[in-house]
Order: structure tokens, then C-alpha cells, then sequence
């Protein structure tokens, strides 16, 4: 069984085993550890089920792993005491905006949100990095938010979709709970080259890993990792759902 804390957990300890650095996307994006050439950047977006994330960043703590989450500023997931705590262990904290979106297109609007939103994350932990939520149902890429403004203005150093080069980068992502989901994904894409190597199960990765050196950027939603037999059952069957909606909205547009 596939997507579950214990398979994640085997994955951080085959990484472990490899010469990759892991790091956080602060870390990456500020060129630490400089001494590794190979790094796995553990990236996740906490889009919903903060305590999911919680989980998740006791085990990498416990390992001595560090790592990025980004969460979204709404009541279901800006959770003050969760983020304290995962700050805590040392993990970087990030913003998941979709202002954009949430002002219905308005980017004098969309900015005057975004700016309170960040000040609300920078009350709790430090925030370097920002990262876009896809929002799939929306119109709206929340990215299109940086043609008017400037992030760097507000003492961000980067935004993992706009301010990495993925040429020479493997980018893996669970959406659609697979590691190939492109067929579900709207909008949570990079610019890398067309790879070789085919991904569908975690152990597929850990199989990559043992035999290559590539730098790597692994994006995970953590309530997609499931900690019990019922938080599996209900993290399948809602991406199902989900995955059956990104199917009819990726014909419709």
C-alpha cells in the first residue's frame, strides 16, 4: 500500500543512504549545503488536513531531516499551534498564496490580501520562500500576481515556480496520488526536460535514487499520506474524486 507515513518513512531512510543532502527550499534556493552537488528538496503544500503535516514533520524531525511546508492562509489550514510546532522542529515555514484567485482576478486587490496574509504567517515563524496553490477550479493563475508586483519587495527570496531552473532538475510530485499524474495535473508544472525514467509508485523513486545523482525536487501533499487505515480510505477516495474533476476540467480548457 502505497502513500502512507511508513512508505514515506522508507523512502527519508533510503535517502539517507544515498550521498543526496536533503534540504529545504530555502536552503536550496541560498545554495546551502554547498558542499553536496546532489540534494533532494523535500517540499510540501498543506493544502488541507494540517495535522496530516504535523505527522509528517515529527518523522522527518526524528530522522534529523528538515524540510519546507507551505500552507494555505484559510480557516481549514492556518492552523497557528501546528505551524508553531512544525517551526519548532526546525522545519522552514512558507506561504501558499492564492490571492489572486481569492479576488477574483483583481491584483491591487489580490496584493493588499496577499501582503496581510504574509504579515499573518510572519507573526508565528519566518518566511522566506512563497509558493503558488494551484486552485484548480479557479480561472486564475495566482502566479500572474508577479507581472504587476514584486515579491522581493517584501523580503522574499524566491518562489519555487518562478525562481528555479529545472533544466538539469528532476521535479516529482504526488499529485493525483501517483508520481506520473500528469494527466491530472492543471497547473502544478515546471519547466524541465522530458524525462526518461517512468515513476508511478514511491518505491520507483527509491529505486532512482539508489542508481543516480540528479539534484531533486520532491513535492508532497501530506494529507495524501495516509496514517491509519481510515485516513487512507478517506485520502483515496477523495483524490479519486478529485482526480476525476481535473480530468473534465483539463478537456474543458
Amino acid at each position: 500500500m502505497d502513500f502512507t507515513l511508513s512508505i514515506y518513512e522508507h523512502l527519508l531512510r533510503k535517502i539517507q543512504e544515498t550521498q543526496h543532502a536533503t534540504c529545504t527550499v530555502r536552503q536550496f534556493m541560498s545554495n546551502q549545503p554547498a558542499s553536496s552537488a546532489k540534494k533532494i528538496v523535500l517540499r510540501h503544500d498543506v493544502d488541507r488536513r494540517p495535522k496530516n503535516a504535523l505527522n509528517m514533520a515529527k518523522l522527518e524531525a526524528n530522522l534529523g531531516i528538515q524540510s519546507t511546508y507551505y500552507f494555505r492562509h484559510m480557516p481549514q489550514t492556518f492552523k497557528p499551534k501546528i505551524i508553531l510546532e512544525i517551526a519548532a522542529m526546525g522545519h522552514e515555514i512558507g506561504y501558499h498564496y492564492e490571492t489572486l484567485a481569492k479576488a477574483k482576478g483583481n491584483s491591487e486587490k489580490a496584493y493588499h490580501i496577499f501582503k496581510r496574509e504574509l504579515d499573518n504567517f510572519r507573526q508565528l515563524s519566518e518566511v522566506n520562500t512563497i509558493c503558488m496553490h494551484g486552485r484548480p477550479l479557479s480561472p486564475w493563475d495566482n502566479r500572474d500576481l508577479w507581472k504587476t508586483y514584486d515579491y522581493t519587495s517584501l523580503g522574499i527570496i524566491g518562489e519555487p515556480y518562478l525562481s528555479i531552473d529545472y533544466k538539469n532538475i528532476l521535479y516529482l510530485t504526488d499529485t493525483g496520488r501517483r508520481w506520473d499524474g500528469e494527466k491530472y495535473n492543471l497547473r502544478d508544472k515546471v519547466n524541465q526536460q522530458e524525462r526518461s525514467e517512468s515513476f508511478s509508485k514511491t518505491r520507483d523513486i527509491i529505486n532512482f535514487l539508489q542508481h543516480n545523482q540528479q539534484t531533486v525536487i520532491l513535492q508532497t501533499h501530506p494529507e495524501r499520506w495516509a496514517y491509519s487505515p481510515a485516513s487512507f480510505l478517506i485520502s483515496y477516495g477523495s483524490d479519486q474524486l478529485t482526480n476525476v474533476v481535473k480530468r473534465i476540467l483539463k478537456k474543458i480548457r
